[in-house]
């Protein structure tokens, strides 16, 4: 049986007037009136010694603030691999990873050799680092690893020490970035979104978006309707739920995977040994649980507490590698060698972006809770509110629920929000993906997104596992190509069935942003 670290990932992201709902008519006079950026002219160049000489990179300017086009001014970082056919060219694919923090300057180059030969033909792959990100003005807050880390269960004792570490989070963000992280929401970027557009000269874009770019997708096709050609949102945010109730929705998806874990390890006690009925198989891990939050278990070389496994919630959605790394906790839980070792339990940062410009260490954090905080005036600001949802949700979501529902720092962002949230309410035609066993974007979100957007046709993967789709050979994939190469949708909604092993084992995009800020000490958080 292999080893296996938990992975407690959550499941966890341009021309228009600064004004609460953008009308066609609006969004088109707002970009005559910024003809400063309508009219850039992108100077292209290899992005890099080595990088593929076809991989070219410039960068554009755009108004921090779109309500004062003339003040400052801000990069947005683009790339670019052409179209391989200038005969069968359509236009230009913008593709986003996630987060929101999630860099897609890489994009063409790592998904590009992913996409079949139809599409990379048709389309230009335009990759981007949204506003904040990477190369586009990186945003910093100097917050300090510790700060980074979120993954906070619901301890009365601890409750006042969260509640300072929010608050700091929150001041210190204000501190260094001041009124600048007010303009780093999903509206703006999809402002940037349409700037590019301009830029390369385009009536319509085309998109493909994972995850938090989604939420950027169908943003876009909300304030620029008639700019949208054919959009592919993978693995969908629920926009009614941004974005308490996203945090939220992760410990509600949680549960029935889980569930259906446990049954499906029971089934095969003889191999794991870890009960041979449901109601024991959740003993065990229960049982684990508990003997951890009494003492670490060195698992690793990190000592994991009891929380740090309730957080690794995610691994319940592939079930064999669940089955295998409870095996492990086990076996680390019953040797008689626990002592921590000297630098263990350090946490680790994520990998700087690989494009070269100085990322302040904390950007992934910083990006996220700028646009989680910034996106919407929905934040409760009480922290007894939180107090009592976190107890709540413990009780009704005993996996995840407190982690979800405790104190974040958008409880005390200043100036909650330059804008409201968003509302989706569009017939625009696009194409929604989504794997039924999706521990980030779980299925109940993808069908949020799906009734949203009343154009929109979802091909769902019954039986499918893991964050992201589109590339990842699954069986949605050629409806996705179909769509992006002949612009027709399904006549209705598709159903189609993942591969039996594909059902116990991952699948999805590899090293997608996920929606959340980093994990826990000396654990992949990102990944």
């Amino acid at each position: 049986m292999r080893s296996r670290r938990i992975a407690p990932v959550l499941a966890v992201s341009a021309l228009a007037a600064l004004v609460p709902a953008v009308t066609p008519a609006t969004a088109s006079a707002a970009a005559r009136s910024l003809p400063q950026y309508a009219q850039q002219k992108p100077a292209w160049h290899r992005c890099g010694s080595a990088t593929p000489a076809s991989f070219q990179c410039a960068t554009l300017k755009v108004p921090l603030d779109y309500s004062r086009p003339d003040g400052k001014k801000i990069d947005v970082a683009i790339s670019r691999i052409k179209a391989s056919s200038t005969a069968e060219r359509r236009g230009v694919l913008l593709l986003n990873p996630g987060g929101p923090g999630g860099s897609g300057l890489d994009l063409p180059v790592s998904m590009g050799a992913e996409f079949p030969k139809s599409v990379t033909k048709k389309y230009d792959l335009i990759g981007f680092d949204p506003r904040g990100v990477g190369e586009s003005s990186p945003v910093g807050c100097g917050l300090t690893a510790e700060e980074e880390n979120w993954q906070r269960p619901y301890k009365a004792a601890a409750y006042a020490k969260d509640v300072k570490w929010a608050r700091t989070v929150a001041q210190k963000c204000q501190a260094k970035q001041g009124d600048t992280l007010r303009h780093i929401t999903t509206r703006n970027t999809v402002r940037d979104m349409d700037a590019i557009r301009a830029a390369l000269g385009e009536k319509k874009i085309s998109y493909l978006g994972y995850s938090y770019g989604t939420y950027l997708g169908a943003v876009y096709t909300q304030m620029f309707p008639r700019r949208t050609d054919r959009f592919v949102l993978d693995s969908a945010i629920d926009p009614a739920r941004v974005w308490r109730g996203m945090m939220q929705v992760w410990s509600e998806g949680s549960e029935p995977a889980f569930t259906r874990w446990s049954k499906w390890t029971a089934q095969r006690n003889a191999t794991y040994k870890l009960g041979s009925t449901p109601d024991k198989v959740r003993k065990t891990f229960w049982d684990l649980v508990a003997r951890a939050n009494r003492k670490p278990i060195m698992f690793h070389g990190t000592p994991l507490s009891g929380d740090d496994i309730r957080a690794g919630r995610a691994m319940f959605f592939n079930v064999r590698e669940a089955a295998e790394t409870v095996v492990d906790l086990k076996k680390a839980a019953a040797a008689k060698n626990q002592a921590v070792t000297p630098g263990t339990g350090k946490r680790e940062r994520p990998a700087p972006p690989a494009f070269g410009r100085a990322v302040p260490s904390d950007n992934t954090t910083a990006l996220f809770w700028a646009v989680a905080c910034g996106d919407t005036r929905a934040w409760p600001r009480d922290p007894e509110q939180y107090r009592r949802d976190a107890i709540r949700d413990k009780a009704k979501y005993p996996l995840y629920g407190d982690f979800a529902s405790t104190i974040k720092p958008c409880a005390f962002w200043k100036k909650n929000a330059s804008e409201p949230a968003t509302t989706i309410d569009n017939k625009v035609r696009v194409l929604t993906l989504q794997n039924e066993w999706d521990p980030q974007t779980p299925l109940s979100s993808g069908l949020g997104m799906h009734r949203a957007l009343k154009g929109s046709r979802m091909v769902m993967v019954a039986g499918g596992v893991g964050h992201g789709i589109y590339g990842s050979k699954s069986c949605a994939d050629k409806t996705a190509t179909a769509y992006l190469t002949t612009g027709r949708l399904p006549a209705k909604d598709v159903v189609c069935q993942a591969p039996a092993p594909a059902r116990e084992g991952s699948s999805g995009v590899a090293h997608l942003p996920l929606p959340a800020p980093p994990g826990l000490p000396g654990m992949p958080g990102r990944s």
